[in-house]
């Protein structure tokens, strides 16, 4: 391979790391202190009491025992008064975006499926238990480190059957004389993803209740992890982050395993976020502390759970309102809470899009890639097919400068034996050696670097590509080819090892896609192969078999989708680099 591939080669790792340099800069890893922002919140009174419809029984994994030393010390601990004839059977709610599994034990929920997105043959499952009986908004009596209220919870029928109601009566130790009730609120709305908590905690005397646990009343927790099933994250693949938002920019908390952060700002909202789907916490007007943790529980391999905790109120009866949106993160979804008009919940000014991911360089090529795919998805209703006809546009637009830098390097190519003359000639006088080297460039009309610029300006695209393939959501679960390209947003296989897994790899897949891009790759290395004078045999083969072997494995589990496109685009190179070779041999032999 010639030095001006080579180069550009170079180039190209220079171009990647300032990128990433620039987006380091621009977003921290820590972020930095938040400015308090005000937001809309919709505090409407809960609906009258009623039946709700559904309700199902499921079998619960045995509950985990929580010793009185286990509590934080923190005070007085909380007692549930004695109530006899609770059922612990689980309650189900269900619309046309979610099925929704309450457990009556401290009203937690164990199963949210978002039934308009699979996950195989089943729905997507956003709350991931493990080995534990911990579910998605419990309610804890103090912070974060409070375990979560394991009561039964006495279910309280209403004539909205969009809403769930729970209660229990408390006490704090020493006052069994002063209960005090808590009555845990959930409302849906039927097509939307926000689900609606009101915690309503009331004396049963005219005074103010003595919650105080380090400054904290009581917290809401989302955990221990959030759905849908993965293998690993890997980060590419699948990943679990944490965000938050202060009403200007969206900031990463960035978490090692069994690790803690908290945040006493008031934040717009909070998220944990995966690569399609997320939870997103919007607080009411209460200032919350905000613990966001990577504690793994039993049973799972990583955790990620969010805690607000509500400060202590001085009243003898406090409600409080709370939004959770739990759902995709697919921009006309969650642009819908950016307008009132737009939503049930009447929501506004919300941001949620700005969970999504994009890239800061070349996120605006990377959207309009992505829109022209969706047009072509209407006409041709195959993403596979999409992606390769989105290719051939790209090649069509991009034909100029691939052109040129085809040329340059097939007329490289012819120069090279009056090259190496040059070298021969003038090897002891280097000087003398690029003048004459100029000269002939000069005659011939070749630049020397007409091979390498037009590959660095082709650069943007193809990250944006990478991009395209590697998040779009609509590529969730759309398959290609029917057993075998099955999702082009996951890797794919046509075979199983089963238990064996590869040495040092951890491979497990026998995969075609990345053997074809591999050929592909050496085949238009072949044709761009150029034998500059200077070059060594092992320096040619080191470019030409070292770089597509290296790539192999980088991309071996890789979205199907980013290797259609990249297999597709070298088909089309190699075409275009045959024809080129074939005119260029034609005229030499005219």
């Amino acid at each position: 391979m010639e030095k001006n591939t080579l180069l550009a080669v170079v180039l190209s790792v220079i171009v990647i790391t300032i990128g990433f340099t620039v987006q380091n800069i621009l977003y921290p890893p820590e972020p930095i202190p938040v400015a308090e922002t005000t937001e809309r919140i919709d505090s409407r009174d809960a609906a009258p009491p009623s039946r709700a419809e559904g309700e199902s029984q499921q079998e619960l994994p045995p509950r985990e025992e929580v010793t009185l030393s286990e509590r934080p010390v923190l005070g007085n601990p909380v007692r549930e008064v004695p109530q006899d004839g609770l059922s612990s059977d689980v309650v189900t709610y269900e619309n046309e975006t979610m099925r929704v599994v309450f457990d009556p034990a401290g009203a937690r929920i164990i199963s949210l499926k978002l039934l308009s997105y699979a996950d195989g043959d089943q729905p997507v499952e956003m709350i991931k238990r493990g080995e534990t009986n911990r579910g998605a908004l419990e309610f804890h009596f103090g912070n974060e480190t409070a375990p979560p209220v394991e009561a039964l919870f006495e279910k309280v029928y209403t004539d909205d059957p969009h809403t769930m109601v729970f209660r229990r009566d408390f006490y704090i130790e020493g006052t069994p004389g002063q209960p005090f009730e808590v009555r845990r609120t959930f409302r849906f709305y039927p097509g939307e993803y926000v689900i609606e908590t009101i915690v309503e905690i009331t004396n049963s005397v005219n005074q103010v209740i003595p919650l105080d646990y380090a400054g904290s009343s009581y917290s809401v927790s989302f955990g221990p992890q959030i759905g849908p099933s993965y293998a690993e994250l890997d980060g590419r693949n699948e990943y679990r982050k944490f965000f938050y938002y202060d009403g200007g920019r969206r900031r990463e908390i960035r978490l090692r395993n069994e690790d803690r952060n908290q945040k006493t700002d008031r934040l717009h909202w909070a998220s944990i976020a995966g690569k399609y789907f997320a939870v997103i916490a919007v607080p009411g007007s209460a200032n919350y502390t905000w613990t966001f943790s990577s504690e793994t529980p039993r049973g799972l391999d990583d955790g990620a759970a969010l805690y607000l905790s509500r400060p202590v109120f001085r009243s003898a009866a406090n409600r409080d309102v709370q939004r959770f949106y739990v759902g995709p993160k697919v921009t006309q979804v969650l642009n819908r809470y950016d307008r009132s008009g737009d939503n049930a919940l009447g929501l506004q000014n919300m941001d949620f899009g700005k969970i999504e991911d994009n890239r800061l360089l070349f996120g605006w090529l990377e959207n309009i890639l992505k829109f022209a795919m969706q047009i072509i998805y209407r006409f041709v209703p195959n993403y596979g097919a999409a992606i390769i006809i989105l290719t051939i546009i790209v090649k069509i637009l991009l034909f100029p400068l691939t052109h040129k830098s085809f040329e340059s390097t097939s007329k490289m190519q012819i120069l090279n034996p009056k090259i190496q003359e040059l070298r021969e000639k003038h090897k002891d006088n280097p000087q003398k050696m690029n003048q004459a080297m100029g000269e002939l460039y000069k005659k011939e009309g070749v630049n020397p670097l007409g091979g390498c610029l037009p590959m660095l300006v082709q650069f943007p695209f193809f990250i944006a590509m990478f991009g395209v393939f590697n998040n779009h959501f609509d590529l969730r679960g759309a398959t290609f080819i029917s057993g075998w390209i099955t999702d082009l947003s996951a890797p794919e296989s046509i075979w199983n090892f089963g238990d064996f897994v590869l040495p040092l790899l951890g491979w497990n897949d026998l995969r075609l896609l990345p053997i074809l891009f591999v050929a592909s790759q050496l085949l238009s290395s072949k044709l761009m192969q150029n034998p500059a004078a200077g070059t060594s045999n092992s320096q040619m083969k080191m470019m030409q078999y070292g770089l597509p072997l290296m790539f192999f494995f980088i991309l071996y589990n890789m979205p199907s989708g980013l290797l259609v496109y990249w297999i597709f685009s070298n088909i089309l190179t190699v075409a275009q680099q045959a024809y080129i070779t074939g005119k260029r041999k034609h005229q030499v032999t005219e």
